[in-house]
């Protein structure tokens, strides 16, 4: 509604946009996005789905209204192209004061900062060819631009070396990408960013990719990972109070750096490799996902002992997301499931490819139909009407593997097809644990760009 109402506006037509109470921080926050800031907006007191039909009645009739004809019959805004200025010095002080003021201004993640002095944000700029002033993408929902000098600030911000100024700028570019969907960094259900590393900068960077990896302890993985949130922090406008209206955040997420000796060892593509990059090349993939868990102390041989319990995983992960598989965004959920080089090694041994895992995994990850029903509809509403999966195939809203029956008992797999199922390598090389993710699809989708040695 927003937007719809940022395009009139901006033609000169009177408009407003009926928002919720606890949402109207969010309205402002994103309004100079849409170039229009102050998009007006009429209360709607409470949380509609809270309220029976009377009250909710009650409340349009003594607040809405009067607010909807106030704003319709004052003059429109004016739009506007402005931004924060990506300018030099703007306090001056000691490293407490610094931190107090970055604190107040809500630059800061509420954990001490380093300063961002000009002598440190030229050390980062020394490690990327671009200009100062390079444009990296637009990030949303503020619309102020990512530039290599903004990029660079927040990475001295969170404790990074400079060497890894070329990761941050690759991570910049896949949050610009329209496909990864950053405006919705701060969505109620909470979702974070998660980083996956490939390629030789693993190594020549130090990132950790073994023992206690998503753990923090590892400057590269751990700097790397502050850095995103206090990108969107600080350039996209994801706050708390504002743009973010997470109900429960998540603390941002350190490095997963992919294990890539472990998966060639046994000839298994590299996560690189299934992502379009060449042997050399190194690259992120950026994801967001909801929540994730451990899958541990996995005991068997052979696949029919050990895919099960990687898929139940999976499944455990995965509930009103499935308006991602059917519904509501069709087709882009996308889990991910971390296994350790030991287990990598026992499926391999098995004659389980990286491939044939994805096949199994689509096999064994399910649930019955009336539950995958009742997390889009009965339970969460973000498929309206209750809709089962048949009539969500009829109308062209589901992949007609959800319709191959009418049993309500029927298991449908919880990703459309086996590649949708993304594997990494990584973790404890002797030890017989995964990790499975949940995915927030649409609302932050995998976008990998390639870190530039040039």
């Amino acid at each position: 509604m927003l937007r719809a109402s940022a395009i009139v506006e901006k033609a000169g037509i009177p408009s407003t946009s009926l928002v919720c109470d606890g949402f109207t921080g969010q309205a402002r926050a994103v309004s100079s996005g849409f170039g229009v800031p102050d998009i007006p907006v009429a209360r709607v007191v409470g949380h509609v789905d809270s309220q029976g039909a009377d009250e909710l009645a009650d409340n349009l009739r003594a607040v809405t209204v009067d607010e909807v004809v106030r704003q319709l019959t004052t003059a429109p805004a004016l739009g506007s192209d402005a931004d924060i200025a990506d300018t030099g010095v703007v306090a001056r002080g000691s490293f407490d004061e610094i931190n107090r003021l970055f604190l107040e201004r809500g630059w800061s993640d509420g954990l001490p900062i380093v300063p961002p002095t000009e002598e440190r944000v030229a050390a980062f700029l020394a490690e990327t060819p671009d200009p100062p002033d390079r444009e990296i993408g637009v990030l949303l929902p503020s619309g102020r631009l990512a530039t290599s000098r903004n990029v660079a600030v927040n990475g001295v911000m969170a404790g990074c070396d400079p060497t890894v100024m070329r990761v941050l700028v690759a991570v910049a570019e896949a949050l610009a990408d329209p496909h990864y969907g950053v405006q919705h960094s701060g969505d109620t259900t909470g979702g974070e960013a998660l980083v996956i590393l490939s390629g030789p900068a693993i190594r020549d960077l130090g990132f950790n990719h073994a023992s206690a990896a998503l753990r923090d302890g590892y400057r590269p993985n751990t700097s790397v990972g502050r850095f995103v949130r206090l990108l969107l922090r600080n350039v996209a406008g994801s706050r708390p109070e504002g743009a973010d209206k997470s109900t429960f955040g998540n603390t941002w997420r350190v490095v997963l750096a992919e294990d890539e000796e472990a998966a060639r060892s046994v000839g298994w593509p590299t996560f690189g490799a299934e992502r379009g990059f060449a042997d050399g090349e190194s690259a992120v993939t950026v994801a967001r996902y909801t929540g994730g868990g451990v899958v541990g102390s996995i005991y068997g041989r052979t696949a029919e002992e050990i895919v099960p319990y990687l898929a139940d995983g999976l499944v455990r992960q995965s509930s009103w997301e499935m308006a991602f598989t059917v519904g509501f965004a069709p087709g882009t959920y996308r889990p991910l499931l971390v296994l350790s080089p030991l287990v990598t090694r026992t499926l391999a041994r098995a004659g389980v490819g990286k491939t044939d895992l994805q096949v199994l995994l689509h096999r064994h990850a399910r649930m019955p139909a009336r539950r995958m029903e009742a997390y889009i509809g009965a339970w969460s509403n973000l498929v309206p009407g209750r809709p089962t999966l048949a009539q969500l195939v009829e109308a062209g809203q589901a992949d007609p593997i959800y319709a191959e029956s009418d049993d309500p008992d029927r298991l449908v797999p919880i990703a459309v097809r086996p590649d949708d199922f993304m594997v990494v390598v990584s973790g404890d090389p002797q030890r017989s644990n995964a990790y499975a993710f949940g995915h927030n699809g649409m609302h932050g989708f995998p976008t990998s760009k390639r870190v530039r040695t040039a």
